[in-house]
């Protein structure tokens, strides 16, 4: 078990690849559930109680939820898939994508080390839902996913030939996962086009920070990709500024394109080595509790930022830009971010199953609510198709005068940069 802060994850979505953290369960003593220990029934009954206690909307969607109880606990079980049925079905008028139940074998791949190797194909998927099939988060860099051409906001029609209508994200999980070196099928709609991609599963290596220096007429330009918001991001991301602040850096480009979020705890860490004041999150539960997130002062570095943002920057990626598009901290540039701004638990129940639960959404430091919005770029500029597959082609382009929101981004930051020196010589002069 882990420390419950580690717990909190954003949007969490469905584990074609997705890794989280697990806190506990915080359930109502179980004398008030009036059912006999280890029974199908008293697990059914545990999950609402979960539910019950913690769902951000008091309302559960204009549900009669105590009636909901009463119908499913006079049913009876014989199995335990029964009573996991009986969940998923129970669950299903929340009409909530990010809450959901993990029978014990998706409940143990989902408890994989953020840290570690994974194996599957590298998307993170969702309900979507407009077409009552499942989204693309994002496909993770490097991924098969990622090299066959899978993009963020892609529709998956078919898992190897499979129709996705109304499929739920955990049976559709269980599709897509499969052993290293087999393969899976993915039928994708994107536009008015239906495109079939056979993808070989691997095992994924995670590399959630990637730095390097771009040189300049100004001088030296610290490049940081971001990936993940996985356990070591924050360290990881901390030794690059800190390698570059040693270096005489003049600005920054924060590369958070195609990064689908991960631990709220990281988020937050990593933006206070942006900020030295200000505040960075809210979070909001269905009582109105507000808990706010606010920089230490302890800043790692004062010089120019620009970050580079897209449709595939998600939940963590979305708290981070915020806090600093707010802030006056950083410039974004690229296009409009995905929009997922729900904060789950992730708890564990007592025959190993697990449940993740939208406990609180967010809000921005000037208190936007982005959930199915997003945050519009501060300079809107996108990629041609053919831009997009070329940089997916060869990857080795991403972050460098191959890529042109890279450039935007560059000489966005050059402005920046004669901008800040110029307030410098004027108040050198006073």
């Amino acid at each position: 078990m882990v420390n419950p802060k580690h717990g909190l994850v954003l949007g969490a979505t469905a584990l074609a690849l997705t890794t989280v953290a697990v806190t506990g369960a915080g359930l109502l003593p179980k004398s008030q559930a009036f059912i006999s220990n280890n029974s199908p029934k008293e697990l059914v009954d545990e999950v609402w109680q979960i539910i019950n206690r913690q769902y951000v909307d008091a309302t559960f969607n204009q549900v009669d939820w105590r009636a909901i109880r009463n119908d499913y606990l006079n049913r009876d079980y014989s199995t335990k898939e029964e009573a996991y049925k009986a969940i998923q079905e129970m669950l299903e008028p929340l009409e909530d994508p990010y809450t959901r139940f993990m029978d014990p074998e998706e409940f143990k791949s989902m408890q994989i080390d953020t840290s570690g190797e994974l194996t599957g194909v590298g998307i993170q998927i969702a309900k979507d839902e407009e077409s009552d099939r499942l989204i693309v988060i994002s496909p993770i860099e490097d991924s098969p996913a990622f090299e066959a051409g899978i993009l963020a906001k892609d529709i998956i029609t078919e898992i190897d030939g499979r129709d996705t209508e109304g499929m739920d994200v955990n049976d559709a999980v269980k599709l897509i996962r499969g052993e290293e070196g087999t393969r899976v099928v993915l039928t994708i709609r994107r536009g008015d086009e239906n495109i079939d991609y056979p993808i070989v599963r691997a095992r994924i290596e995670i590399h959630p920070v990637r730095a390097r220096v771009e040189p300049s007429n100004l001088g030296k330009i610290g490049y940081i990709r971001l990936n993940q918001f996985s356990a070591n991001a924050a360290s990881e991301m901390r030794e690059a500024i800190q390698t570059f602040e040693e270096q005489d850096v003049v600005g920054y480009i924060l590369d958070l394109r195609s990064n689908p979020g991960g631990l709220l705890n990281s988020s937050i860490d990593i933006a206070r080595m942006w900020l030295d004041e200000g505040l960075i999150v809210s979070t909001v539960s269905r009582t109105g509790e507000v808990d706010r997130k606010k920089a230490a002062a302890r800043a790692l570095t004062d010089r120019p930022l620009v970050i580079l943002v897209d449709g595939g920057s998600a939940s963590a990626s979305e708290i981070l830009s915020g806090a600093l598009q707010d802030n006056n901290r950083a410039v974004l540039v690229g296009t409009k971010t995905f929009g997922k701004g729900l904060v789950q638990a992730v708890r564990s129940l007592s025959d190993d199953s697990g449940l993740a639960v939208t406990i609180a959404k967010y809000l921005t430091p000037s208190g936007r609510d982005i959930n199915k919005e997003g945050i519009s770029p501060d300079i809107l500029f996108e990629l041609t198709e053919e831009q997009r597959k070329e940089l997916q082609r060869d990857r080795a382009k991403i972050g460098t005068l191959d890529d042109p929101q890279f450039v935007k981004a560059l000489e966005i930051l050059n402005r920046e940069i004669v901008s800040q020196q110029a307030v410098g010589v004027e108040r050198s002069a006073q």
